[in-house]
């Protein structure tokens, strides 16, 4: 089995969904629910969920919220070192759920901040590092994280990157994100972000371009499936399963989760596109990011 280290946020969702329109300064009904969450997070909680090894590389608050994130990874099976640091507070983030199941979000990072090197077991032992976006656009973390960068591409492992968001990256600064780009194995993210990082009007052309500074590509395409291309490749691509939209909170994590073990094992694109699809499509089904573990 290919052990795979995911390193970044950990988050406490709170899970806001609505059925109509927001009445600003007023009372507007909602359902409220919260769940254990982050990117790097939920790739984990997902990739321990269908059988897979890995370590998560996180960092939560000494509060109740930071134990509960810390119980639930340990329920599902990642493996973890100390994630707590004392006198702070565990990340948290304002989900909001609209009626068509699209997700808005307003992120505290708390705790994740300063995340780097001594957050991480020793490396000889993975096939695969999986880091998300907002540990390097935190400005408390960014050195750090590109200290982890040069190591990992040091030790000679695989390196696969999540950008997170557009909104991120526009805080970051999009040629500080093209140039980290250089150094990533596979590239995983959403159209929306493929067309901000490429300044392209589509994602076709947007995937012909990212696939210039990175070796593999991955776009996903919500409703309308995958799509994937290697450097001197051809396009593959993979429709979305048809399920009814709950939430779509974490689906990227879950699609990630999805394609990065059956990528590894085989090389396999298309196959690695609907694995990821799979789960992506598992994942929208239920609300919050990840799936729920009973206690034991």
């Amino acid at each position: 089995m290919d052990k795979i280290l995911c390193i970044g946020d950990a988050m406490l969702d709170v899970v806001v969904q609505i059925s109509g329109e927001i009445f600003y300064g007023s009372d507007t009904p909602a359902s409220i629910s919260t769940h254990g969450g982050g990117a790097a997070a939920n790739t984990a909680f997902w990739l321990a969920a269908i059988g897979e090894e890995v370590f998560f590389a996180g960092r939560v608050g000494d509060d109740l919220a930071g134990l509960a994130v810390i119980s639930q990874l340990d329920q599902i099976g990642v493996l973890h070192s100390e994630m707590i640091i004392p006198g702070e507070k565990t990340g948290t983030v304002v989900v909001l759920v609209d009626s068509s199941g699209e997700r808005t979000m307003f992120p505290d990072s708390g705790a994740n901040s300063g995340i780097g090197l001594a957050d991480l077991p020793t490396l000889e032992d993975f096939k695969a590092v999986f880091l998300s976006g907002y540990s390097l656009y935190n400005p408390d973390s960014t050195e750090n994280i590109q200290e982890v960068i040069a190591q990992v591409k040091d030790s000679e492992i695989t390196l696969i990157f999540d950008p997170a968001s557009v909104g991120a990256m526009t805080h970051f600064g999009l040629k500080r994100v093209q140039e980290i780009l250089q150094q990533i194995d596979l590239l995983i993210l959403n159209e929306e972000e493929s067309l901000f990082l490429t300044g392209m009007h589509s994602y076709e052309s947007a995937l012909k371009k990212l696939a210039e500074l990175v070796e593999t590509v991955v776009i996903k395409l919500g409703s309308q499936g995958a799509v994937a291309l290697s450097r001197g490749g051809d396009v593959k691509s993979s429709p979305a399963v048809n399920v009814t939209v709950v939430d779509t909170t974490g689906a990227g994590d879950a699609f990630a989760a999805g394609f990065i073990p059956c990528w590894l094992k085989t090389g396999d694109l298309l196959n690695s596109l609907q694995a990821g699809n799979q789960l992506a499509a598992k994942s929208v089904t239920i609300i919050g990011g990840r799936p729920s573990v009973n206690p034991q």
